[in-house]
C-alpha cells in the first residue's frame, strides 16, 4: 500500500469513527508519526548498507560496514515495533 493510501484508507476510517476521543487520534498519530519515521530512516540506513557493500565488492576496505548494519537493524526493529504497536491497538478495539 502507498503512503498516500495508507492516509487515505486511515483518514476515512477516523471520519466513520465519530466516538474516538481527541487522546486516541493523537496516540495513533503519534504512533503513525513513529512508524513514518523509522520507514525513512530504514531508507537512510539501507543506501548506506548499499554504499558499504559496493565498496566492499570492489575491494575497498569498509570501516563502515558494521555501524551501517547496525543501523539497518535499529531502524528495521523501530518499524516492527511501530507496526505491531499499531496492530495491538486495533486488535484490542
Amino acid at each position: 500500500m502507498t503512503v498516500a493510501g495508507f492516509l487515505a484508507r486511515a483518514a476515512l476510517a477516523a471520519a466513520r469513527d465519530l466516538g474516538r476521543t481527541s487522546a486516541e487520534i493523537a496516540t495513533e498519530r503519534d504512533m503513525l508519526t513513529a512508524l513514518f519515521d523509522s520507514r525513512r530512516k530504514l531508507g537512510w540506513a539501507g543506501s548506506n548498507l548499499n554504499q558499504a557493500v559496493k565498496a566492499l565488492n570492489s575491494g575497498a576496505d569498509t570501516p563502515q560496514l558494521e555501524a551501517a548494519t547496525a543501523a539497518v537493524r535499529r531502524a528495521a526493529d523501530a518499524v516492527h515495533a511501530a507496526a505491531t504497536s499499531i496492530l495491538e491497538r486495533r486488535q484490542a478495539a
